[in-house]
């Protein structure tokens, strides 16, 4: 990257602060339990495994497909509770 492209992005947000709907988010996902985001994702397996026990193979995949989702959302919340723009304060 050259050194005025570079100067030009620093200018963008001096501070590095989030914006508004990343503070929105944060706020509410961090009223959640962590843990919370994990039993989702266990349900969404056990659910998927029943429909597959019951030959719905379309349903099945699909609500399977949530768990990874709902498992990257418990990283984001622990993330901003430890990391989010309210640590700084």
């Amino acid at each position: 990257m050259t050194k005025e492209v570079k100067s030009k992005l620093d200018k963008v947000n001096p501070d590095k602060d989030e914006g508004q709907v990343a503070e929105a988010i944060e706020e509410q996902t961090a009223k959640l339990p962590s843990d919370t985001w994990l039993w989702v994702a266990l349900g969404s397996m056990a659910v998927s495994l029943t429909f597959k026990l019951l030959k719905k193979n379309d349903v099945s995949l699909f609500i399977g497909l949530w768990a990874p989702s709902l498992l990257l959302f418990g990283v984001y919340n622990k993330l901003v509770k430890q990391l989010g723009h309210d640590s700084k304060s």
